[in-house]
């Protein structure tokens, strides 16, 4: 299709200037594609959507928004979230509630040599495949505490940087954690100060939405006082989801874009309006219960099998070596005590070889997120194990 070689084309053009030039070239009428009639051009775009359902093909969605102005205003009328089309397909869509009837299939690579984290879309059902990049961590010992710096970019992981999108904080014992959103996650929300945010906030192209650290998960794992050995116990309060966001018409809080402009190259999708109670800021605070109607995670009970003698959980051939790392979580029975939403897998994580793990995430929470608290499952936890 020609339309699919003008894409190819004009997929190179992702520099932020590059994409202003256009834009100024189509208003001015420079731009020949502009001039396409709009009909015409809406169902060539619909058919561009419908046939690229999947990456790699899917770059052609992504280039046919980089053209020129119109073509990105009908792209983010046509593209839906996530937790509609099940696909991910612009950077934003990582800050996105998964898909409601069924889980994204992921997968984690670990360096242990640098301390990092890589974070794939698979492509396919094999748990062996080349899959998409969405996400890089890099780990940062610190004296009190460790640090997993999340960025949009594997090559550049660092704070300062305009493709930072949160970070994840442990306390010593690694058994308390806090995930923080590089910009607010909902309207309202504080942003913790800190000498990392200010630092951010020297490097920050657009002064509309200030960048900086804004909690929006806190996740703890159950003290093992005894030294037993089993299975972790964990718990995650998302604070920036309402609990009711899990309930029959409940809405999950959706970015519609990142607030910094040389990240977010393209235009995003239209936001879900949300009436989500706005969460204070509580770093320090206790995490042994629901805060303010906020949606809390746990980790489905394992059972426990009398032939191989260990804690078994039904990962359907996603998960394939036996580790404490592997959790699934399930909405808590204090969001809906007598409903069946609290039997539902959200998230599921697990080892399939010495340094690659699957992440399947689902609705309500997105990829970032889902990130994040299987982050918290690699660290070190002295007072777990």
């Amino acid at each position: 299709m020609t339309i699919k070689c003008i894409a190819r084309l004009r997929s190179r053009r992702v520099v932020q200037d590059q994409l202003e030039g256009s834009d100024q070239a189509a208003v001015g009428g420079g731009c020949c594609w502009a001039n396409l009639p709009q009909e015409l051009l809406r169902e060539v775009l619909l058919r561009i959507e419908d046939s690229e359902s999947s990456w790699p093909q899917r770059k052609n969605v992504v280039a046919c928004a980089g053209v020129c102005s119109s073509w990105r205003l009908i792209i983010k009328e046509i593209v839906k979230v996530p937790e509609v089309s099940g696909k991910l397909t612009f950077p934003i869509s990582v800050k996105q509630p998964g898909p409601k009837n069924c889980l994204l299939q992921c997968f984690i690579k670990r360096n242990r040599s640098t301390q990092t984290y890589y974070l794939y879309l698979g492509l396919t059902n094999a748990l062996t495949d080349d899959g998409k990049f969405l996400l890089a961590a890099r780990k940062c010992r610190r004296p009190t505490c460790t640090d997993y710096i999340i960025s949009l970019q594997a090559e550049d992981m660092s704070k300062g940087s305009s493709t930072y999108v949160g970070k994840l904080r442990s306390n010593f014992l690694g058994t308390k954690f806090t995930v923080f959103d590089g910009q607010p996650p909902h309207a309202g929300a504080k942003m913790t100060k800190s000498r990392s945010s200010r630092l951010a906030n020297l490097k920050q192209v657009s002064p509309r939405v200030p960048l900086g650290n804004y909690p929006m998960a806190h996740i703890s794992y159950e003290l093992n006082m005894l030294g037993s050995r089993g299975p972790r116990k964990m718990q995650c309060i998302m604070d920036t989801i309402p609990a009711s966001s899990i309930g029959p018409g409940g809405v999950a809080p959706t970015q519609a874009e990142f607030s910094f402009r040389n990240v977010d190259l393209f235009p995003s999708f239209p936001i879900f309006q949300s009436k989500s109670a706005i969460m204070e800021n509580f770093l320090s605070g206790p995490l042994s219960g629901q805060k303010d109607g906020a949606l809390v995670l746990i980790n489905k009970a394992p059972r426990w099998h009398e032939q191989l003698q260990c804690w078994c959980l039904n990962f359907h051939g996603r998960v394939t070596v036996a580790s404490v790392k592997n959790f699934q979580l399930v909405a808590s029975p204090e969001n809906e005590p007598t409903g069946p939403g609290h039997e539902k897998i959200i998230l599921q994580f697990g080892k399939v070889g010495k340094d690659l793990f699957t992440m399947d995430y689902g609705y309500p929470i997105s990829a970032f997120q889902a990130f994040t608290i299987c982050l918290s499952s690699f660290d070190t936890k002295i007072a777990c194990e």
